[in-house]
């Protein structure tokens, strides 16, 4: 049986608080699964809702000690920072525009944080929580989950490792259809469709960001300009759900990027493919066993997870023997728990485990709002280039 790392390091679980994803939320339910599934946190509180009453009803439904029932989240943060068995972690999954809020508020009562993505709506506040978190020290975690996926990472790995030799070309595009319904172009009773709440750009800000994110993890590279369009492409909707761009890195690769959630009857396609100057890796989340890998001159490979020629970083991201499946809950999970070994180790002064520090953090929040915005920009502006 192979020991807990954080049960190791810190002699426990970590305590972990949860702020949002109550009863009906697909989200919520993914983030507490996640936590779980390596036995590497205890949820022991939260705020499941910002009605009272059914923060209280959805924390008896999920087995909380009536004692650490609160009413809001200044209530929590501020008992659960007095208390001798306080919460170590937050994790946060509430609409957009309360992240920045919620993050800062855990960050100044010394907790470290797990935050649902985009990082915050604005600019302004994602460079204000990156710069708190570097003073502070503590571990935020954006939980960017396709990073978590085994063939993500031994894609990764192959970059680094130099299999794929210089990048020269990444097309990345994230297609869903879960929004292409035209009879209700705008449902008032879903936040994502307020801007307020839900950001500059629905699409972007809730599948764009992930997109973005996926090819600076594979590849290692900035994006330094983009030329896009983004808008609507259901008449009558005011929020965005469609988005296109041509992008240049910062090596001076060349890219194409496309992001909707109104592609009728398309389920949950997030695809990619990079290009080097010694071959190819290809990979599409829909069939997230196989990761395609065509060097340059030879006959295509197949890559799985614990197969042939994996490499330690996707090794370290599986549970399961070769020819068994893995998924999004998986996915997900990788990146809670590389995040939990990070803390532990921050939280007992130890070296972490370099295969640990592969999770999404505040300056990958940062570099994804900027993205975000320059793209808002340059589509404004025609499509005209814009640095980002």
């Amino acid at each position: 049986m192979e020991l807990n790392p954080v049960i190791s390091i810190l002699g426990r679980r970590l305590r972990l608080a949860v702020i949002g994803g109550g009863s009906g939320s697909f989200i919520g339910a993914m983030h507490r699964q996640a936590a779980r599934l390596d036995d590497r946190y205890e949820i022991v509180t939260g705020i499941f809702s910002s009605n009272p009453e059914k923060s209280k009803k959805d924390a008896l439904a999920l087995g909380m000690n009536p004692d650490r029932h609160y009413s809001s989240v200044q209530e929590l943060l501020d008992a659960e920072s007095a208390r001798k068995d306080g919460v170590d972690v937050v994790a946060i999954m509430t609409p957009n525009d309360t992240h920045y809020e919620y993050s800062m508020a855990a960050l100044e009562h010394g907790f470290d944080v797990i935050c649902d993505k985009p990082m915050t709506n604005t600019l302004e506040e994602a460079e204000a929580l990156h710069k708190k978190v570097q003073e502070t020290g503590l571990i935020f975690c954006l939980t960017h989950n396709y990073t978590g996926y085994p063939m993500v990472r031994q894609a990764k790995a192959m970059v680094e490792d130099g299999q794929l030799g210089t990048i020269r070309l990444i097309q990345v595009e994230y297609v869903q259809g879960g929004k292409a319904n035209e009879s209700k172009p705008d449902p008032s009773e879903s936040w994502r469709f307020d801007p307020v709440r839900g950001g500059p750009s629905l699409v972007m800000g809730d599948i764009g960001s992930h997109a973005h994110n996926l090819v600076r993890f594979i590849s290692g590279l900035e994006v330094a300009e983009v030329a896009a369009e983004i808008g609507n492409i259901v008449p009558g909707r005011a929020v965005h759900d469609y988005g296109g761009a041509l992008l240049r890195f910062d090596n001076g690769a060349r890219g194409s990027y496309w992001v909707t959630q109104a592609a009728a009857g398309v389920e949950n396609c997030l695809r990619i493919r990079v290009s080097g100057t010694k071959g190819t890796v290809e990979w599409m989340q829909e069939f997230p066993q196989a990761l395609t890998f065509k060097p340059l001159g030879a006959p295509s490979q197949n890559r799985t997870p614990n197969g042939p020629g994996t490499l330690p970083l996707s090794a370290h991201s599986s549970r399961i023997v070769a020819g068994h499946p893995e998924g999004f809950h998986e996915g997900f999970a990788n990146v809670y728990s590389d995040a939990a070994e990070a803390i532990a180790a921050r939280r007992s002064g130890k070296t972490p485990d370099p295969l640990s520090l592969y999770f999404p953090n505040s300056f990958d929040g940062l570099m994804g709002l900027k993205f975000v915005f320059s793209a808002i920009a340059s589509s404004n502006a025609d499509g005209k280039w814009t640095k980002c």
